[in-house]
Protein backbone atom coordinates (compact mmCIF):
# COMPACT_ATOMS: atom_id res chain seq x y z
CA UNK A 1 0.00 0.00 0.00
CA UNK A 2 2.88 2.68 1.10
CA UNK A 3 3.14 2.76 -2.95
CA UNK A 4 -0.21 4.40 -3.38
CA UNK A 5 1.60 7.27 -1.20
CA UNK A 6 3.05 9.85 -3.61
CA UNK A 7 5.79 12.49 -2.86
CA UNK A 8 2.95 14.82 -1.94
CA UNK A 9 0.07 13.61 0.49
CA UNK A 10 -2.21 16.50 0.30
CA UNK A 11 -2.21 20.29 -1.47
CA UNK A 12 -4.53 22.66 -1.14
CA UNK A 13 -4.43 26.33 -2.15
CA UNK A 14 -6.54 29.02 -1.99
CA UNK A 15 -7.65 33.18 -0.57
CA UNK A 16 -7.84 33.47 3.11
CA UNK A 17 -11.74 33.76 4.30
CA UNK A 18 -13.13 37.32 4.60
CA UNK A 19 -11.47 39.84 5.80
CA UNK A 20 -8.53 38.23 5.11
CA UNK A 21 -7.37 38.76 1.49
CA UNK A 22 -3.93 37.41 1.48
CA UNK A 23 -3.05 33.94 -0.37
CA UNK A 24 -2.18 30.68 1.43
CA UNK A 25 -0.77 27.37 -0.17
CA UNK A 26 -0.71 24.14 2.20
CA UNK A 27 1.16 21.25 1.22
CA UNK A 28 1.91 18.13 3.15
CA UNK A 29 4.56 15.62 1.40
CA UNK A 30 5.85 12.41 3.25
CA UNK A 31 8.44 13.74 5.36
CA UNK A 32 7.27 17.87 6.10
CA UNK A 33 4.78 20.40 6.02
CA UNK A 34 5.09 23.40 3.82
CA UNK A 35 3.01 26.31 5.00
CA UNK A 36 3.12 29.65 2.19
CA UNK A 37 1.86 33.02 2.23
CA UNK A 38 1.51 35.80 -0.08
CA UNK A 39 0.35 39.02 1.00
CA UNK A 40 -2.46 40.96 -0.94
CA UNK A 41 -3.19 44.60 0.15
CA UNK A 42 -3.57 47.99 -1.50
CA UNK A 43 -1.66 49.53 1.26
CA UNK A 44 1.88 50.83 -0.55
CA UNK A 45 3.50 49.76 2.62
CA UNK A 46 2.77 46.06 2.19
CA UNK A 47 3.10 46.07 -1.65
CA UNK A 48 7.07 44.98 -1.11
CA UNK A 49 6.20 42.66 1.30
CA UNK A 50 8.18 39.12 0.31
CA UNK A 51 6.38 35.93 0.22
CA UNK A 52 6.71 33.53 3.54
CA UNK A 53 7.42 29.80 3.66
CA UNK A 54 7.15 27.72 7.07
CA UNK A 55 8.64 24.30 6.80
CA UNK A 56 8.17 21.82 9.41
CA UNK A 57 8.31 17.80 10.12
CA UNK A 58 5.04 16.46 10.76
CA UNK A 59 6.34 16.30 14.64
CA UNK A 60 6.64 19.67 14.87
CA UNK A 61 3.68 20.08 13.39
CA UNK A 62 0.79 18.18 15.18
CA UNK A 63 2.35 20.18 18.54
CA UNK A 64 2.18 23.78 16.78
CA UNK A 65 -0.95 24.94 17.67
CA UNK A 66 -0.06 29.10 16.02
CA UNK A 67 -0.05 26.82 12.33
CA UNK A 68 -2.91 24.96 12.96
CA UNK A 69 -4.78 27.66 13.98
CA UNK A 70 -3.67 29.27 10.82
CA UNK A 71 -4.68 26.39 8.84
CA UNK A 72 -8.35 26.09 10.74
CA UNK A 73 -9.02 29.98 9.81
CA UNK A 74 -8.06 29.76 5.93
CA UNK A 75 -8.58 26.23 5.05
CA UNK A 76 -11.37 25.58 8.09
CA UNK A 77 -11.78 22.97 10.47
CA UNK A 78 -11.95 19.98 8.21
CA UNK A 79 -8.45 20.34 6.20
CA UNK A 80 -7.02 20.76 9.96
CA UNK A 81 -8.14 17.27 11.63
CA UNK A 82 -6.98 15.55 7.74
CA UNK A 83 -4.07 17.43 8.01
CA UNK A 84 -3.33 16.62 11.59
CA UNK A 85 -4.23 12.47 10.41
CA UNK A 86 -1.96 12.57 7.94
CA UNK A 87 1.24 13.72 10.07
CA UNK A 88 0.08 11.00 12.44
CA UNK A 89 0.25 8.57 9.15
CA UNK A 90 -3.28 7.83 9.00
CA UNK A 91 -3.64 7.42 5.42
CA UNK A 92 -6.62 7.84 2.92
CA UNK A 93 -6.11 4.63 0.94
CA UNK A 94 -9.21 4.70 -1.73
CA UNK A 95 -8.89 7.85 -2.98
CA UNK A 96 -5.60 7.09 -4.19
CA UNK A 97 -6.03 3.38 -5.82
CA UNK A 98 -6.11 3.70 -9.79
CA UNK A 99 -9.44 5.38 -11.83
CA UNK A 100 -10.06 1.62 -13.26
CA UNK A 101 -10.18 -0.03 -9.81
CA UNK A 102 -11.99 3.17 -8.45
CA UNK A 103 -14.42 2.89 -11.19
CA UNK A 104 -14.48 -0.87 -10.82
CA UNK A 105 -15.81 -0.20 -7.18
CA UNK A 106 -18.24 2.80 -7.96
CA UNK A 107 -20.09 0.08 -10.93
CA UNK A 108 -21.61 -1.46 -7.20
CA UNK A 109 -23.12 1.89 -6.05
CA UNK A 110 -26.50 3.24 -6.62
CA UNK A 111 -26.90 6.84 -8.09
CA UNK A 112 -27.65 8.39 -4.81
CA UNK A 113 -24.52 6.64 -3.30
CA UNK A 114 -22.79 8.09 -6.50
CA UNK A 115 -23.99 11.82 -5.13
CA UNK A 116 -23.04 11.34 -2.05
CA UNK A 117 -19.69 9.75 -2.92
CA UNK A 118 -18.57 13.25 -5.60
CA UNK A 119 -19.35 15.59 -2.03
CA UNK A 120 -16.75 14.23 -0.02
CA UNK A 121 -12.87 15.09 -1.77
CA UNK A 122 -12.22 16.43 -5.12
CA UNK A 123 -10.80 13.18 -6.03
CA UNK A 124 -14.22 11.83 -6.07
CA UNK A 125 -16.10 14.61 -7.29
CA UNK A 126 -14.00 14.46 -10.18
CA UNK A 127 -14.09 10.76 -11.02
CA UNK A 128 -18.48 10.73 -10.59
CA UNK A 129 -18.34 13.87 -12.90
CA UNK A 130 -16.09 11.77 -16.06
CA UNK A 131 -16.89 10.53 -19.28
CA UNK A 132 -15.78 7.39 -18.46
CA UNK A 133 -17.40 6.89 -15.42
CA UNK A 134 -20.92 7.87 -17.29
CA UNK A 135 -19.92 5.73 -20.24
CA UNK A 136 -19.36 2.46 -17.95
CA UNK A 137 -22.47 3.30 -16.80
CA UNK A 138 -24.07 3.65 -19.42
CA UNK A 139 -22.84 0.46 -20.36
CA UNK A 140 -23.66 -1.29 -17.52
CA UNK A 141 -27.12 -0.12 -17.53
CA UNK A 142 -28.04 -0.28 -20.68
CA UNK A 143 -25.91 -3.17 -22.20
CA UNK A 144 -25.32 -2.90 -25.97
CA UNK A 145 -25.53 0.60 -27.18
CA UNK A 146 -26.67 1.78 -30.83
CA UNK A 147 -23.74 3.53 -33.04
CA UNK A 148 -26.46 6.73 -32.96
CA UNK A 149 -26.30 6.95 -28.97
CA UNK A 150 -22.91 6.35 -29.06
CA UNK A 151 -22.56 9.19 -31.43
CA UNK A 152 -25.02 11.09 -29.42
CA UNK A 153 -23.37 10.46 -26.05
CA UNK A 154 -19.78 11.62 -27.63
CA UNK A 155 -21.35 15.19 -28.44
CA UNK A 156 -23.56 16.08 -25.62
CA UNK A 157 -21.41 13.95 -22.98
CA UNK A 158 -22.32 10.43 -21.47
CA UNK A 159 -24.14 11.75 -18.38
CA UNK A 160 -26.09 13.67 -20.13
CA UNK A 161 -27.15 11.22 -22.51
CA UNK A 162 -27.86 8.81 -19.39
CA UNK A 163 -30.13 11.20 -17.45
CA UNK A 164 -32.04 11.74 -20.70
CA UNK A 165 -35.26 10.06 -21.04
CA UNK A 166 -35.79 7.54 -23.88
CA UNK A 167 -38.18 10.02 -25.61
CA UNK A 168 -36.28 12.57 -25.79
CA UNK A 169 -33.13 10.43 -26.85
CA UNK A 170 -35.10 9.18 -29.86
CA UNK A 171 -36.44 12.94 -30.60
CA UNK A 172 -32.64 14.23 -30.77
CA UNK A 173 -31.34 11.20 -32.58
CA UNK A 174 -33.97 11.72 -35.07
CA UNK A 175 -33.29 15.32 -35.22
CA UNK A 176 -29.26 14.46 -35.83
CA UNK A 177 -30.07 11.85 -38.17
CA UNK A 178 -31.89 14.59 -40.41
CA UNK A 179 -29.35 16.94 -40.23
CA UNK A 180 -27.04 14.13 -41.60
CA UNK A 181 -29.26 13.43 -44.35
CA UNK A 182 -29.65 16.87 -45.92
CA UNK A 183 -28.32 17.87 -48.96
CA UNK A 184 -25.93 20.40 -48.92
CA UNK A 185 -27.87 23.28 -50.89
CA UNK A 186 -25.15 26.34 -51.77
CA UNK A 187 -26.64 28.86 -53.84
CA UNK A 188 -24.36 30.35 -56.64
CA UNK A 189 -23.52 33.38 -54.65
CA UNK A 190 -21.62 31.15 -51.85
CA UNK A 191 -20.45 28.46 -54.02
CA UNK A 192 -18.65 31.43 -56.05
CA UNK A 193 -18.66 34.57 -53.99
CA UNK A 194 -17.82 37.49 -55.36
CA UNK A 195 -14.27 39.47 -55.05
CA UNK A 196 -14.23 42.47 -53.66
CA UNK A 197 -11.04 44.68 -54.65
Amino acid sequence: MASLLGKTLFEIGGQGRAPIKDYFYFEITRSEVIWRWWKISLRSDCRNTNPGELRESHEDYIEDRRLQSQVAMVFGPHILQYSINLCQGQYDYLVRLPNCILFNIMAYLNLEDISGLSHTCRRFRELCNSEEFWEQTMRNHWGALTSSVEALAKDVGWRTVFFTNKLQLQMQISRRKQKENQPCEDTEEQRCPSLSF
